[in-house]
């Protein structure tokens, strides 16, 4: 028995048209991004790159049979709104691909200028190693970020779910960062032995309200609610988190928390009523509130 997809893309025989129909399924299903994903799940069914596969579309290249149903299974995932880059495997973060998948929390576009602040934090520090410390690190993404720009730093990342910790490994292990160690644990008590040595703390910590259910079906349905809930009003983490990056912290160490829009001036007020300094709040490039940041 065929699926709708497969009907769809039955008389299909070339890559071109086999994009534009694609991409016709996935706006028909809701997906934000049709062509983009289509392009990435057939460059996917391919296992060519997306520069070369898109040349090839342009001279009317043939599809194969396997390439085709390679499709045909993929686009049937992400019509369903399953996340695309849990039918890839892969995740794209600053300079690095990252594997990810069921049960690690898919690493954005907007953390990638959180990273930046807590990289130019580390690169300012001036001792020969400095230490930093990824607090839920889901897939590693901060921390790969920082240990892979920052490479004389010493970087610890600290998760707490066993199944988004093995991801982790996974992606400490595919990068090749030395300089980065996993530590499976609770953030709220985790590493005291290194209380007062850390230079920087970076942290995408859950911060959605219980009561706010995510309306993309990619978020609701598939990233883990370990990574999302934050609580009644989303910052229950974000006050342990003042709490134990204080006693972490050197004295002038800085602090970077993510956060979603809306929630900065309660960051600041708690951050500020912990004792810390400097609290600042830091827009994403759409200009929404996205992190905030304070020096102990």
């Amino acid at each position: 028995m065929t699926s709708p997809v497969a009907d769809r893309l039955a008389g299909v025989s070339t890559l071109d048209a086999a994009l534009s129909v694609a991409t016709a399924v996935l706006v028909d299903a809701g997906v934000p991004t049709p062509a983009v994903d289509a392009e990435l799940l057939l460059a996917h069914a391919t296992g060519l790159a997306r520069g070369v596969l898109l040349a090839r579309v342009v001279t009317g290249a043939a599809i194969d049979a396997d390439t085709k149903e390679a499709l045909v299974a993929s686009i049937a995932r992400r019509a369903s709104r399953e996340p695309l880059q849990h039918i890839t495997g892969l995740a794209y973060f600053r300079s690095l691909t990252l594997h990810v998948g069921p049960g690690v929390f898919v690493p954005r576009p907007e953390t990638e200028g959180v990273a930046q602040l807590a990289i130019d934090a580390l690169r300012s520090v001036s001792a020969p190693r400095p230490l930093a410390i990824d607090l839920g690190t889901g897939s590693g993404a901060l921390a790969l970020a920082m240990g892979t720009e920052v490479p004389h730093a010493r970087v610890v990342a600290v998760e707490l779910s066993p199944d988004a910790a093995r991801w982790t490994r996974t992606n400490i292990d595919a990068v090749g960062a030395v300089n980065v160690e996993l530590v499976e644990g609770d953030m709220a008590t985790a590493l005291p032995e290194l209380d007062g040595l850390v230079d920087v703390v970076a942290t995408n910590p859950p911060y959605i309200p219980e009561g706010m259910v995510p309306r993309d079906p990619e978020v609701r349905l598939h990233d883990p609610a370990l990574a999302l809930y934050g609580g009644d009003d989303g910052l229950v983490l974000v006050r342990s988190i003042s709490r134990r990056a204080q006693r972490l912290l050197r004295p002038g160490g800085f602090l970077v928390i993510e956060h979603g829009e809306g929630q900065g001036a309660d960051i600041r007020d708690i951050l500020t009523g912990d004792g810390w300094r400097s609290a600042e709040t830091h827009p994403d490039l759409t200009g929404r509130d996205r992190a905030t940041s304070a020096v102990r």
